[in-house]
Order: C-alpha cells, then structure tokens, then sequence
C-alpha cells in the first residue's frame, strides 16, 4: 500500500517564552503585539507499506505487522516581533520592517526532505473497529541529523459501496526531530518535540 501525511501547525509565543542574543542596542522582543514569535511548520510525508506477516485471531479479528518506507519533507519559517526605533539589516538570515514602534524579523525558510524507515502493528478488533501503533526514525543525517515519531491511534470504520473503509479516529502523536547546518554566527538549528492528541478521519481503498 502507499501513504500519504500532511501536518500543519502555527504556534505563537509570547516575549516571556522566547528569548534571543542582541548584539544590537534599542532591540527587544515587544510585549505588546498578540505573539512575540510566530513559527509556523509544515510537514509532508509519502511513503509506501508492506504487511509482513499477518496473524488470524478469529473470524473478524487479526494482528498484523507492516514495514513502512518513505519521506518526510519538513518546511520551517520564523517571524519576531521587536520593539525597535530603527531600522535593522543584520544579514540575509533575518530581515526586519518597521511599522511605528514595532520592527518584524521574518526569516529565510528552512527546509529539507527526511528518509525514514519503520514500523507498523494493525489490531482488528472486529469489522468495525481497530487499534494500531506505528514507529519510525529517520534523517540519519541526510536531511536532519534525525528524527523520529510514535503514534497510536484507535479507529472505527464503516465499509463504502465501492469496498473502501471510511474511519473515524482518536489517537496520540509525537514527533521529534534534531537538525543544524552551518557553523559559528551562520549556525542555523532546530531541536523540538511536538506532542499531543490527534482527531480526524481516513480513507482506505
């Protein structure tokens, strides 16, 4: 079978909850606009799998093992919002407008594309419902230096007319990953673990 996984997040951060080196006097990270820092993350996977065994429990439950394959493409941007009474220009890494008292520090999008590798256990319960867990790690220090994900998720699924499984889900996901390119002031790095309940909906054809 093959996969497809999108994710998309943008989270906002407050002064109190970000901080930063500034080699420039009259910068500061405002307190006043709704998020000091914005970061918003995209993540695309596509991957193919392959059951590798698969175990009968009964005359509608089984238990079976998946290796999984694929890409993980990553696509990270920052914004900052600082109180300034100038303009600043401190390299192609960062660029900031002013707008009153309020400069805006948007940075160069960070991408790269992950190969990852891993598993997957499938659990039908009945022809209605079932469990399943997938692990994966990947980068390996091709795109980042790595990266991993665990998930669990419970799913109930009605079956289509056209024989496809329409499946409702509730599950857990977290997703880790370690990346850095360059060196000294050039350095640019991501180190973060997202984690959190998962809600939504699948289509198996």
């Amino acid at each position: 079978g093959a996969y497809l996984d999108v994710v998309y997040t943008d989270l906002g951060f407050g002064a109190s909850n970000a901080s930063y080196r500034n080699p420039i006097g009259g910068l500061r990270i405002t307190s006043s606009s709704t998020a000091a820092v914005t970061y918003k993350l995209f993540i695309a996977e596509l991957g193919g799998v392959y059951e590798v065994h698969k175990w009968s429990n009964g005359p509608e439950s089984s238990t079976a093992i998946d290796g999984l394959l694929g890409f993980r493409y990553w696509n990270n941007s920052v914004a900052a919002s600082f109180d300034a009474d100038a303009n600043f220009d401190i390299g192609r890494r960062f660029r900031f407008d002013r707008s009153g008292g309020i400069a805006i520090a948007s940075s160069d999008v960070i991408q790269w594309v992950d190969p990852v590798i891993g598993f997957r256990v499938r659990h039908q319960i009945n022809a209605h419902q079932e469990f399943s867990m997938r692990g994966d790690i990947g980068g390996f220090g091709l795109g980042s230096q790595f990266s991993w994900q665990a998930l669990a998720v419970y799913r109930y699924g009605w079956q289509l007319e056209g024989g496809q499984t329409l499946s409702a889900l509730l599950g857990f996901r977290a997703l880790s990953v370690a990346y850095s390119r360059g060196s000294g002031d050039d350095t640019t790095s991501i180190n973060e673990l997202l984690y959190g309940p998962i809600v939504g909906v699948s289509l198996r054809f």
